[in-house]
């Protein structure tokens, strides 16, 4: 099994944001043991932000780290587990809500693919970035 960066990575879904983790510094925290939950945005949700949005913030790579890790939630999060729970708190420090009806959304996101497992963690796809606030 791999890890989350590993899955990321192998995957053509996600060039995006494996370019955005890379531009934060963030490769080595998602290699580390973990355990990580990660609500992973695929290109098409990148693709929704406004024009030249994914160009400023790798820019800024300190806001773009705080973006990603409101992505990010400490623990094994399963869809049976984060349906028990209105909002989980992000490793960034922000609650993020979760609505349990079908599909599982995840603030503003709707989850595409649930339960991919890793080696450090669980990835859900999701179809759009979420923002903190």
């Amino acid at each position: 099994m791999s890890t989350i960066v590993d899955i990321a990575v192998s995957n053509p879904g996600f060039e995006t944001l494996v370019a955005a983790v890379q531009a934060a510094g963030l490769v080595e925290t998602l290699q580390g043991e973990g355990p990580f939950t990660v609500f992973a945005p695929n290109d098409d949700a990148f693709a929704k932000l406004p024009p030249n949005t994914v160009n400023n913030l790798v820019q800024n790579p300190p806001q773009l780290g705080r973006i990603l890790c409101y992505h990010v939630v400490s623990g094994l999060w399963n869809t049976e587990k984060l349906e028990q729970f209105s909002q989980l708190m992000s490793v960034e420090g922000s609650p993020i809500p979760i609505r349990s009806h079908h599909p599982l959304e995840i603030k503003n996101a709707t989850v595409l693919a649930a339960d991919i497992e890793a080696t450090n963690g669980i990835i859900h796809v999701i179809d759009t970035v979420i923002l903190m606030g």
